[in-house]
């Protein structure tokens, strides 16, 4: 059977993808550091447009003047802000930071919430913020979709999906609910390692060598 045959349909490609993943990435440690579920959703918060290293780098200066949210509500603004300026788009994230700390205490007891609504209503929490907490602070199945994630799966044709949503709801449909939490974080792994946005354009790396052998133009990329 010829590759093209073997990997003809999603399904086929979807195991594939799942397989050599396991193989390369048994473990999946979480690349933020963090100790709790607040220091978690904030490391997340910081790190939109901006790499986890250098979330990790500043975090540790953030969490000497506050590690929870009744400490952080204390802290004026602008301060935080000044520690988190390397990470970029520090003035609305220092906003969020601030405001999400005094939502967890009013509204919480000043427990980080346990569901995606109650998430998702607090300052700078969109819906792939929340899928990350909710699965690697509370183990809730969910499939976090940043541009990496949709970057790979456009290129490995799990999906035609035109935004990030149509993509999480594709890629939930092909992979069981019980191996989203790992996959998310090993789709990750494989993006920044071997199918980087300037190292393959589809034909490169191995999975997109394996999976389209005849490829030889650049997998075209939907927003």
């Amino acid at each position: 059977m010829s590759p093209a045959t073997a990997f003809g349909s999603r399904q086929a490609r979807a195991a594939f993808v799942a397989r050599r993943l396991t193989e390369l990435y048994p473990e999946t440690p979480i690349p933020l550091d963090h100790k709790d579920p607040y220091t978690l959703l904030v490391a997340v918060l910081l790190s939109a447009q901006c790499t986890d290293k250098r979330v990790n780098l500043v975090t540790p200066q953030l969490w000497a003047l506050a590690d929870n949210p009744a400490g952080m509500a204390r802290v004026p603004v602008a301060e935080i802000q000044a520690i988190i300026r390397p990470c970029g788009l520090s003035p609305q994230k220092a906003r969020a930071i601030s405001g999400l700390s005094r939502l967890i205490l009013e509204r919480h007891g000043g427990a980080v919430p346990r569901t995606f609504a109650e998430l998702e209503a607090l300052p700078g929490v969109g819906h792939k913020t929340a899928s990350v907490v909710m699965s690697q602070a509370f183990g809730v199945p969910a499939f976090p979709v940043d541009t990496h994630i949709h970057r790979l799966a456009q290129r490995w044709k799990l999906t035609a999906g035109k935004n990030v949503e149509q993509t999480e709801r594709d890629l939930k449909r092909l992979f069981p609910e019980e191996s989203w939490n790992q996959l998310h974080l090993r789709m990750i792994f494989y993006g920044r390692e071997h199918c980087t946005a300037r190292g393959c354009d589809g034909t490169a790396c191995g999975i997109c060598r394996t999976l389209f052998p005849g490829r030889r133009r650049a997998a075209k990329m939907r927003k």
